[in-house]
This record gives C-alpha cells, structure tokens and sequence, in this order.
C-alpha cells in the first residue's frame, strides 16, 4: 500500500472513531472478564450500544427504565460465578436525567463492593445552559 493510500486521522468521520474507540472498549472489558451488558437506550450512547452488540460474547440487556437497568446489572454483577467479587456488568444509558436515575443502584453496588462499570453519553456544550433537555 503506498503512503498517498493511508488516510489519515484527521480526514476520518467522527462516526468512524466513535464506532473504533467503542469497540476497542469493549475489547478490552471483555479481556477483563465482562461477559454481561445493560443498556437504557438513547440517541447519545448509541455508538456503544451497537459495539456491544456486534460482539457474540457478551449478553445485551435492553431495559427501558433506568432504574431497574441500573438494579438489573446489580443483580447481573451478583449472580456471576465467584459472587460479589465477579466480573462487573457494564451500565450504559444516555445523559442527564437518565444517568441520575442509576444512582441508587451505584449507591448500593459500591456499599456492597459489587463491581459495575457505568457508561453514559453526554450532551455537547452548546446544548448546556440554553434549555436542552436533560442538560444536567
């Protein structure tokens, strides 16, 4: 391949690098031993929810309600073999308000020393302080 052939990283779209920094995450999560996902879908985290996804070796929870998808990876972290020291389930939801409602379970998860990896997406800066919604 010549040199002239290589395109380089600044002409590459922003969906490119999203799609390439998301799975290269979930690469590394599933070499850490995650093997389950909760996702609260929404327009902002929805790179990562589709490089979860794509991989066969791991489990995609869809659950609407923030609150229970937060309990639900909880509950995922628990039931692993080896118990409350298992592999953490992965936590995923969009920004503001949605992210907030995860709060108890994170609450309990870190009391009870349950691993949990949360993920949320936020919302750009020119959407902060102009009345967006779940801007917070």
């Amino acid at each position: 391949m010549a040199a002239t052939d290589v395109t380089p990283l600044s002409a590459a779209s922003a969906p490119d690098v999203q799609a390439t920094f998301c799975s290269t995450l979930v690469d590394q999560w599933l070499r850490l031993g995650v093997r389950h996902a909760v996702v609260a879908p929404g327009s902002r985290s929805t790179p990562m929810a589709l490089a979860l996804t794509e991989r066969d070796d791991i489990a995609v929870h869809v659950v609407h309600d923030e609150r229970v998808a937060a309990f639900t990876a909880l509950g995922l972290a628990v039931t692993e073999p080896g118990g409350p020291r298992a592999a953490p389930a992965l936590l995923l939801c969009t920004s503001g308000t949605a992210a907030a409602n995860f709060l108890p379970a994170i609450a309990e998860a870190g009391l009870s020393e349950i691993p949990m990896i949360v993920l949320t997406a936020d919302r750009p800066e020119e959407l902060r302080g102009v009345g967006a919604p779940q801007t917070i």
